[in-house]
C-alpha cells in the first residue's frame, strides 16, 4: 500500500525500522530535494520562466553482511522499497559495514534565495550592457536560483541535514562578421547575489580583444589559460589526488607523498565552508574539513571516503560523495581552491613576450593520463606583452603533469568555476599548432 500521507520527516525513520524488522543488520537513508527556477533569454529577449522540483530517497542496507541499494522518487511505498533493497542484497557479496555513528546535527541553511523577478532584472541588465557596446550581437542567457536540501539518517544514530541555496548565471554573445562567426560566453556561481555588470564587462572585454584576427604563433610558446580555461588542468589533478585511483595504481602520484610534484608556486586545498557549493558533511555523514592536498608544489594527502580511507590506512577525509542518488559513495572532491597569485589578468598578459591566451576550448579534458590536445575555440595572440588579435584554427597540446612543473605564474583574478576556485595561469613551453 502506498503511503500518500506519509510525511518526508518520518519516512526515513520508518524505512530504518522496516529494514531492521526485515533482518538488516544496518541501514541508512539518504534524502534529497531540489527546487530550481531558471530564467531563459534568447536573441536578446526574455524567452521563458521555468520551475522544476525533484525529490528522491535512497535506502542502503546490509543483510547477512551483503549490501542492497534501492531508490525511489516522489511518492514512496516504504515496504516495497525495503523489499527491493533486500532482494538486491542477495546479488552482492558480503562486505564490511562502513557507517558514520552518533551525531544528530541539522546545520543552518547555506545561502539565500532570490525572487524570479530579480533574476529577470539581472538578465536584462547584463544583455543591455553588452548590446550598448556591441549592438550587432545576439545574446543568450540563463539565470537560476537552485535550492537543495539533504538529509542523511542511519541505524547507528546519525541524523544530519542542511539546505543549500546557490545562484548561477550564464551569458553568451554571438557576433557574425561576414563569414566570421564569434561566440563568447562566461558565467558566475555565487551565494546571495550575482553581478550582471561584472559578467557583461568580461564578455565586452573579450569582444574588444577579438576585434581583429591574427595568425597564431607556432611551436613551443608560453600559454596563458584564463580562469575558466584553467579548469582543464585542475580536473586532471583532482583525479590524481583521488584515493581510489591510488589504490588501483592509476594515479601517477601513488608513491609520491611528500615529494615535489608541481611547480612550487602551486598550492591546492579543499575549503568546505567557502564558495557556492560548501557542505558541512559528505554523503556518508562524515564532517567535511579544510585540507591542503598540494602545498608549495609538494604532495601532502589524497582524498578518500570511508572504504578507501580504510584501505589506505588514512581514514576518511570526509570526501565520500554519490555521483547519483542510486550510486554508492565514492571519493569526490568539492570546493577545491587554487591559491591565487597577485597580478591581474592584464599584468599577466604584459609579462608574456610571445605567446597566446586560451579562453575557451573545444574537446574533452586530459583525463588521468594528463595528455591533451585541444582546439582553441576562443584565443588571442600576445606580442611584446600586448594582445594583438584573435587566433583561429589553433590547437594546444601537452601533458598536464609536465605543464604544472613548468607553471610560471598564477594570477590574482581567481573565480569560482562550479566547485573549483581558480585564477588564470601562465604555463611555459606548450606546443601550439596554428595556420593562417
Amino acid at each position: 500500500m502506498v503511503s500518500d500521507n506519509l510525511q518526508p520527516e518520518t519516512l526515513a525513520e520508518q524505512l530504518l525500522e522496516l529494514a531492521t524488522r526485515s533482518g538488516a543488520e544496518a541501514a541508512e537513508v539518504f534524502q534529497s530535494q531540489s527546487m530550481s527556477r531558471p530564467v531563459f533569454f534568447e536573441a536578446n529577449r526574455l524567452k521563458q520562466l521555468e520551475s522544476s522540483q525533484s525529490e528522491g530517497i535512497a535506502l542502503r542496507l546490509w543483510r547477512q553482511g551483503c549490501p542492497g541499494l534501492a531508490v525511489a522518487y516522489g511518492v514512496v511505498d516504504p515496504q516495497a522499497l525495503v523489499d527491493k533493497a533486500i532482494a538486491l542484497s542477495h546479488l552482492n557479496q558480503s562486505e564490511a559495514i562502513e557507517l558514520t555513528a552518533g551525531n544528530q546535527i541539522h546545520y543552518p541553511d547555506l545561502g539565500e534565495a532570490v525572487a524570479v523577478e530579480q533574476l529577470v532584472e539581472w538578465g536584462k541588465q547584463a544583455i543591455a550592457l553588452v548590446r550598448d557596446a556591441y549592438v550587432e550581437t545576439l545574446c543568450t542567457a540563463e539565470w537560476e536560483c537552485d535550492v537543495e536540501t539533504t538529509r542523511l539518517i542511519n541505524s547507528h544514530g546519525l541524523d544530519c541535514g542542511y539546505t543549500d541555496t546557490t545562484l548561477s548565471c550564464y551569458l553568451s554573445a554571438e557576433w557574425v562578421r561576414g563569414d566570421d562567426f564569434l561566440s563568447i560566453s562566461d558565467g558566475q556561481t555565487q551565494r546571495g547575489t550575482l553581478d550582471p555588470a561584472a559578467l557583461a564587462q568580461q564578455v565586452i572585454q573579450r569582444l574588444d580583444w577579438a576585434a581583429t584576427n591574427t595568425p597564431s604563433p607556432v611551436g613551443r610558446v608560453p600559454v596563458l589559460f584564463t580562469a575558466k580555461a584553467a579548469d582543464m588542468l585542475w580536473a586532471t589533478i583532482q583525479a590524481a589526488l583521488n584515493g581510489k585511483q591510488v589504490i588501483e595504481r592509476a594515479s601517477p602520484w601513488s608513491d609520491r607523498l611528500g615529494e615535489l610534484v608541481t611547480s612550487p608556486v602551486l598550492t591546492l586545498s579543499q575549503q568546505p565552508h567557502e564558495g557556492p557549493f560548501s557542505c558541512p558533511f559528505d554523503d556518508e555523514g562524515t564532517p567535511t574539513q579544510p585540507i591542503t592536498f598540494i602545498k608549495d608544489g609538494v604532495l601532502q594527502l589524497f582524498y578518500t571516503d570511508r572504504r578507501v580511507g580504510k584501505l589506505l590506512g588514512s581514514g576518511s577525509t570526509g570526501n565520500g560523495f554519490r555521483p547519483g542518488l542510486g550510486s554508492y559513495p565514492t571519493p569526490g572532491l568539492f570546493n577545491s581552491l587554487v591559491q591565487p597569485g597577485f597580478k591581474s589578468l592584464s599584468e599577466l598578459i604584459a609579462s608574456v613576450e610571445q605567446g597566446i591566451v586560451v579562453d575557451q576550448m573545444l574537446g574533452g579534458g586530459a583525463g588521468i593520463s594528463g595528455d591533451f590536445s585541444v582546439n582553441v575555440d576562443l584565443g588571442y595572440r600576445i606580442q611584446q606583452g600586448e594582445l594583438v588579435g584573435r587566433v583561429k584554427d589553433t590547437m594546444v597540446a601537452g601533458n598536464v603533469y609536465t605543464a604544472l612543473k613548468q607553471l610560471v605564474e598564477l594570477g590574482g583574478d581567481g573565480e569560482w568555476n562550479g566547485a573549483c576556485y581558480t585564477p588564470s595561469v601562465v604555463v611555459d613551453g606548450l606546443s601550439v599548432i596554428g595556420r593562417d
